[in-house]
């Protein structure tokens, strides 16, 4: 990353975008259940099984995700059975993709071969994770910039 700007000289790092991020989705756990959420799992004991996590866990993971508005929470009963519930991804959740797809193609890379891609339903092509500009240009983190916010209208605090 080139640029100058020194994050002393009135940003401050309590307000750093990466640091509430993690905030919300910091552990291995949360990132394990939203995988699931991609994948299309919605009710607690899929989420349990798929992520070999156990239930107390799930469930603390499955509230806090749903609190942050990464998910939501509706009943359902199956005949018979008590009221459970499921979960689907919000538009808040849903905007975390790129972010997870960006940690599925690195480690694929990096780290192990999954054994399985990102594919395009409608053309069958890949599908990976870049840098635009807002122009459109490919970059990388040498062509970036770290520069202060003009437009603070879109923060949200």
């Amino acid at each position: 990353m080139t640029g100058s700007l020194d994050p002393r000289g009135g940003w401050e790092a309590k307000r750093c975008p990466i640091v509430k991020s993690m905030e919300v989705v910091g552990t291995r756990s949360a990132f394990i259940l939203l995988r699931e959420a991609f994948y299309g799992t919605t009710r607690f004991d899929d989420f349990a099984a798929r992520a070999g996590l156990s239930e107390a866990v799930t469930a603390a993971r499955l509230r806090e995700l749903t609190e942050a508005g990464l998910l939501d929470r509706r009943p359902y009963q199956e005949h018979g059975q008590r009221t459970r519930y499921e979960y689907e991804l919000t538009e808040m959740g849903a905007d975390l993709f790129p972010a997870l797809a960006a940690l599925f193609q690195w480690g694929d890379r990096w780290l192990r071969p999954a054994g399985v891609e990102f594919r395009h339903h409608s053309c069958g092509e890949a599908v990976h994770a870049e840098l635009r500009c807002a122009a459109g240009h490919q970059v990388s983190v040498r062509d970036i910039d770290l520069a202060a916010r003009t437009d603070t209208s879109a923060a949200v605090s």
